[in-house]
């Protein structure tokens, strides 16, 4: 205990716990923001892997639709309800 005690009388390691402490909790940069920004950017990673494979699927989709127009009119009716003038659209709606 005195060993301690004797330790913090001196001045450098009395700078050196003012230090560290500022650092850890009251700059810009400390652990709290640290742990926050790290779990922000882990987030956004997640949302680029997820935009990504959107993105990958929606050029699929625009390579079928420049395919031909049987696709796009199967496009057209799926999505968009669209029918002939001689034809009934009828949907399904499931509980």
């Amino acid at each position: 205990m005195k060993r301690i005690l004797r330790k913090l009388k001196n001045k450098y390691a009395i700078a050196t716990l003012l230090f560290l402490a500022w650092i850890f909790f009251f700059d810009e940069n400390n652990l709290f923001s640290h742990r926050e920004n790290k779990q922000r950017l882990s987030a956004l990673k997640e949302q680029r892997a997820f935009y990504k494979e959107k993105i990958a699927s929606d050029k699929q989709k625009i390579e079928e639709l420049r395919s031909g127009m049987d696709n796009l009119e199967k496009y057209a009716r799926e999505q968009f309800y669209m029918s002939k003038s001689d034809e009934d659209v009828f949907l399904v709606v499931e509980d």
